[in-house]
């Protein structure tokens, strides 16, 4: 069964809260409610901050009043994490201390649940942190894998929230892209918008768009492909992605924007997942130390590797 939440509230942002994106702001307050309908209340304008229309990026700062609207809450019972995929996820933490914790995040396991998804990871780790108050800092796409960045409490989201906005957290991935980088390093400084094709929503390089950051290196040219590394300098979603195809060099696996003659050429030669690793994350304690989490490929891309040398 569901509930709807009659009343309009107006929420003061916490100190805690500050440097948060306003849709997980939500997503944590408004328990229950499907992504979806989150999504649809800030685009519609129901949502507001200081009474001024938002996007779901938009980052909140301390004092700012922010406009609840009604919304239909889920009161099923909560969705059954399976006990394997609990099992999974407490053998791939990685790293936890000071209020951090670092998750090694499997390939194909969606963050958040929403759009079909009765769960995601950040439900999982709430389940296997419950004195704690768990929230993503950061998000990385259903298909990719690697260091995924979480606060357990209010204070250490403040501060992780805080790097984020300073650029003072690196992340580094490893990827495979499809042809020769003519370079050893190539900078990509293109501002990514987004576009909606056959009512799916798309990313693109696009004058009108935010700006993005990325660099490649060149770790090692095997057979036609570009083993690099991207360091990505903005948040935009999908955006080694984008970048790489603006290159011509789309990365190996992407089902969502290579052609599909390459995804079955791919297909073919055993590659069953998006090519695209987080490796490197390096932020700072909330006592100021830096710490930095390295991890290695996972086995598949690894194998994939190996058998290309």
């Amino acid at each position: 069964m569901s509930k709807i939440n009659s009343t309009v509230n107006h929420v003061e942002i916490s100190q805690d809260r500050a440097g948060q994106r306003l849709d997980n702001f939500l997503m944590s307050r408004l328990k229950g409610v499907p992504r979806s309908v989150i999504y649809r209340v800030i685009r519609t304008g129901q949502v507001r901050i200081n009474g001024r229309r938002a996007k779901p990026s938009s980052r909140l700062e301390e004092g700012d009043s922010v406009r609840v609207p009604p919304a239909s809450v889920r009161h099923n019972k909560p969705a059954e994490i399976p006990p394997a995929v609990m099992q999974i996820l407490d053998g791939a933490v990685c790293y936890e201390a000071h209020g951090v914790m670092v998750i090694d995040k499997p390939a194909g396991m969606a963050v958040h649940g929403g759009s079909g998804l009765a769960w995601g990871i950040v439900d999982a780790v709430r389940k296997l942190r419950p004195q704690s108050k768990v929230d993503l800092v950061h998000r990385l796409d259903r298909e990719t894998s690697g260091c995924l960045l979480l606060a357990l409490g209010g204070d250490t989201l403040r501060d992780l929230n805080k790097q984020l906005l300073q650029n003072k957290i690196e992340k580094r991935y490893l990827c495979l892209l499809d042809g020769h980088m003519q370079e050893d390093l190539i900078e990509v400084n293109q501002p990514i918008d987004k576009t909606v094709r056959s009512g799916e929503r798309f990313m693109r390089v696009d004058s009108n768009g935010k700006p993005a950051q990325t660099t490649f290196r060149l770790l090692q040219h095997l057979g036609p492909y570009s083993y690099a590394e991207a360091q990505i300098h903005t948040g935009r979603t999908h955006q080694i992605r984008v970048h790489a195809t603006h290159l011509g060099l789309g990365l190996v696996g992407d089902k969502r924007y290579a052609s599909a003659v390459r995804q079955k050429h791919w297909k073919e030669e055993g590659i069953k997942r998006l090519f695209l690793h987080a490796h490197q994350l390096i932020f700072h304690t909330t006592g100021g130390e830096r710490q930095l989490v390295s991890l290695q490929l996972p086995p598949e891309l690894k194998g994939f590797l190996t058998q290309l040398e």
